[in-house]
C-alpha cells in the first residue's frame, strides 16, 4: 500500500506518545487555556442564539445529505463542470495526491500555496509534492508554524493550539535569525512578510472545502485570516480537495450549516471570511484562477453509508468534540498520530483506514466514553456509541486475545461459586504482596499495564 494511502503516521506506539504528552506541563497548560476559551465562547452563543434548536436542524440537514449523497455528488459534479471547472472523483487518497502531483508536473509548477485543509493532510499532499521537487507553502498561520516545526496539526480548526506565543516566537527566531518579540502583532507581521512573496510566486493554489452546494456547484471555504482568498484567487490554477461527504443540497441548507459551524468551532456567530467560489474566471473577468479543479475524495467514506457507522459522515469538522474531550485536553491532538484527533478522529481514522490496521485501531480506546463529545457536537453524532461499536469491530490479534480473556472472565464470574473463589484468591494474593493501607506500584503479567499509569490498592475502599 502506498504511503499516501495511509492516514496514520508511523512512529512511537500510542502509549509512548500519550505518556510523553501527559508529562509535558507546558502542553497541558496550553490545552487547558484553549479549551477554557472555547467553553466561554460556546456558552455565549448558546445563550444568545438558541444553539440547541439550531443543532437539531443541523443534524436533520446532515442526515438527509448522507442519505442522498450519491445523487448530491452527481448534481454537484454536473454543476461544477457546467460552471467551467473540472471534477475528479478520487476513490482513494493515493489517487487524489497523484492527480495534484501530475498537474504540477504538467504545468511546470515549482511553488504551491495551500490554505488550511484537513483533506490534504489526510492524503499527505505536502509529502507527495515535496518528493516531486515542488515547494509547498502553508499559508494559514497555524499550519505555517507547524510546517516550520515539522509537526502535524493538533486540532481541526486551530492546528497550532498546543503551542503558546513564546514557543512560536522561539521557532520564528531560529528560522529567521531575527530577534522577533513574542507579542501577537509581531508574530503575525513576520509571517505576513514572509508569505507575501510566496502568494505572488505560486502557480497552483490548493484549498479544502467546507461545503459544496449541489444546486449551484459553489464551493464554500470559511476562514479567519484571508489567506484562503489569496490562495484561491491569485494563482492561475486552483485545486480544491473536498471530502465526499461535505456536500449539501441547496443554499437554505448551506446557510444554516455555515452559521452553526463557527458557533461550534470558535464560539462566534460568523467566520471572518466566507469565500464562495462558483467556477474559474469567466471571459471578461480579471480576477480569479483560469482553472478550477475539484477533487472529491472518497477514501472509504461512501462505504460507510448504510452501516452502523453512517452517522460519522455527518461531521462538519468544527472541532468542538476535541475541546470537550478530557482525553484530548490532556494529551493534545498530536498524540493521536492521525490528521483527525479527538473523539471524531478516534472514530473516523480506523473507519477510513480499516479496523484491521493495528495502529489506527488503538484510537477508539483513547476515550473515557463520558459522552461530553456527543453533547458538544453541533450535528448530534453519538460519538461515544460509535467508539464502543468500533471497539467491538476491531479485529487485530491483541484485541482478539483481550476479548477472549474478557469472555473467560465473564463466564467465570457469572457463576457464584467461581466468583466467591476468585474473590478469596484475590484477597490472599493482596495480603501476600502488600500490607493494609498500602498501594501496589507494579502488578505482574497482563495486569502490569494498569500500574504503568496508576497504583493498585491492596484494600477496598483504599485507605
Amino acid at each position: 500500500m502506498s504511503d499516501h494511502n495511509v492516514m496514520y503516521d508511523e512512529g512511537p506506539p500510542l502509549r509512548e506518545r500519550t505518556q510523553k504528552a501527559v508529562a509535558d506541563e507546558t502542553l497541558r497548560g496550553n490545552l487547558r487555556n484553549s479549551s477554557a476559551s472555547w467553553a466561554k465562547g460556546r456558552q455565549r452563543v448558546s445563550d444568545e442564539f438558541g444553539f440547541e434548536e439550531m443543532k437539531a436542524r443541523a443534524k436533520e440537514i446532515r442526515t438527509g445529505n448522507i442519505k442522498q449523497l450519491p445523487q448530491l455528488l452527481d448534481q454537484l459534479t454536473e454543476r461544477v463542470i457546467a460552471n467551467g471547472g473540472r471534477v475528479i472523483r478520487a476513490p482513494d487518497r493515493e489517487t487524489a495526491a497523484e492527480y495534484i502531483v501530475n498537474l504540477a508536473r504538467q504545468t511546470g509548477t515549482r511553488v504551491v500555496t495551500k490554505s488550511k485543509s484537513m483533506a490534504t493532510e489526510e492524503i499527505k499532499l505536502n509529502e507527495a509534492l515535496e518528493a516531486a521537487g515542488v515547494r509547498v507553502v502553508e499559508t494559514d498561520l497555524g499550519e505555517w508554524i507547524l510546517q516550520l516545526a515539522h509537526q502535524r496539526p493538533a486540532h481541526i480548526i486551530a492546528p497550532a493550539v498546543h503551542l503558546n506565543r513564546s514557543e512560536v516566537a522561539e521557532l520564528f527566531r531560529k528560522e529567521s535569525g531575527e530577534d522577533i518579540p513574542d507579542d501577537r502583532e509581531a508574530l503575525v507581521a513576520y509571517a505576513r512578510r514572509r508569505l507575501r512573496e510566496d502568494f505572488a510566486a505560486a502557480q497552483i493554489g490548493v484549498s479544502g472545502v467546507n461545503l459544496g452546494v449541489a444546486a449551484t456547484g459553489t464551493l464554500c471555504i470559511m476562514e479567519n485570516e484571508g489567506n484562503a482568498r489569496l490562495v484561491t484567487a491569485l494563482p492561475p490554477i486552483h485545486v480544491a480537495v473536498m471530502g465526499a461527504e461535505r456536500v449539501v443540497a441547496d443554499w437554505d441548507e448551506a446557510a444554516h450549516i455555515l452559521q452553526v459551524l463557527p458557533m461550534a468551532a470558535i464560539g462566534d456567530d460568523a467566520s471572518t471570511y466566507v469565500n464562495l467560489i462558483t467556477g474559474p474566471r469567466r471571459d471578461g473577468e480579471t480576477d480569479g484562477p483560469k482553472e478550477l479543479h475539484l477533487i472529491i475524495l472518497d477514501g472509504g467514506r461512501l462505504a460507510l453509508r448504510g452501516t452502523e457507522f453512517e452517522e460519522a459522515l455527518n461531521c462538519i469538522r468544527c472541532g468542538a468534540c476535541l475541546y470537550s474531550c478530557p482525553m484530548w485536553r490532556t494529551v493534545g491532538g498530536q498524540a493521536y498520530g492521525s490528521p483527525y484527533s479527538g473523539p471524531i478522529g478516534a472514530v473516523i481514522t480506523p473507519l477510513l483506514e480499516g479496523t484491521s490496521s493495528p495502529r489506527a485501531s488503538e484510537l477508539p480506546f483513547l476515550s473515557s466514553l463520558c459522552g461530553a463529545c456527543h453533547e458538544a457536537c453541533p450535528v448530534g453524532i453519538p460519538l461515544h456509541d460509535l467508539l464502543v461499536r468500533i471497539r467491538g469491530a476491531v479485529s487485530t490479534t491483541p484485541h482478539k486475545r483481550q476479548r477472549r480473556g474478557a469472555r473467560l472472565w465473564a463466564a467465570a464470574w457469572s457463576r457464584p461459586l467461581l466468583y466467591r473463589a476468585g474473590r478469596a484468591m484475590t484477597r490472599i494474593a493482596l495480603r501476600i504482596t502488600g500490607r493494609r493501607g498500602r498501594w501496589l506500584h507494579r502488578l505482574p503479567g497482563p495486569a502490569k499495564h494498569w500500574t504503568e499509569q496508576r497504583d493498585f490498592p491492596t484494600t477496598w475502599p483504599p485507605e
